[in-house]
């Protein structure tokens, strides 16, 4: 590649995963595993469950290297976001009796500031709890029952007893919130 692969762009080593090369992909693991780890542990609150999360995780970046497009997020986002996925999916699959709804502002709490949380120091997950914590309570609760739930906005209107269009307007309203909020915090991250 020409420069030392510690310096080499974070595009420049997802491109060269695609090679199979084992000194970038060791390099591209090293720079992005306690990021992807980071965001696993959040989600599914087991440290080996998230080690296989992180895994998978780095496996679908190898095999979907060349899908990556720049113009829709950094290799990170990119990365959490399938890492997120991953977890989200890992959850729904171990869990036998899913958590009531009734429950979310105690889950909520907890994911937005425990000392667990904070002491994995992930930029990714970080950002979410952030940006997660800074909307407003409904807005937060709609959107986790929606994005790790997978709750239907009519389902999530019939639990919160609010009109339909008002469940939709919170999940829409929270994910434009949460989005600028992590674009804002990533773009005031970059040099």
């Amino acid at each position: 590649m020409g420069l030392p692969l510690g310096r080499a762009s974070d595009e420049a080593l997802l491109a060269g995963l695609a090679t199979g090369d084992q000194e970038i992909a060791i390099a591209f693991v090293r720079r992005f595993q306690r990021a992807v780890f980071g965001v696993a542990v959040a989600v599914v609150g087991d440290p080996q469950l998230a080690e296989d999360v992180a895994q998978q995780t780095f496996e679908r970046a190898w095999r979907h290297a060349q899908v990556y497009d720049s113009r829709r997020g950094s290799v990170r986002t990119w990365l959490t976001a399938i890492a997120h996925n991953l977890a989200i999916d890992a959850v729904r699959a171990r869990r036998t009796t899913p958590l009531a709804p009734e429950d979310l502002d105690a889950l909520l709490d907890i994911v937005t500031d425990t000392p667990e949380q904070h002491a994995l120091a992930s930029e990714a997950s970080a950002g979410i709890r952030t940006a997660l914590a800074a909307l407003p309570r409904e807005q937060g609760r709609a959107l986790v029952m929606a994005g790790i739930y997978g709750m239907t906005a009519q389902q999530i209107a019939g639990f919160e007893q609010i009109p339909l269009g008002t469940a939709k307007t919170r999940i829409r309203t929270a994910m434009h919130k949460l989005r600028a909020g992590l674009e804002a915090a990533e773009g005031g991250g970059r040099r």
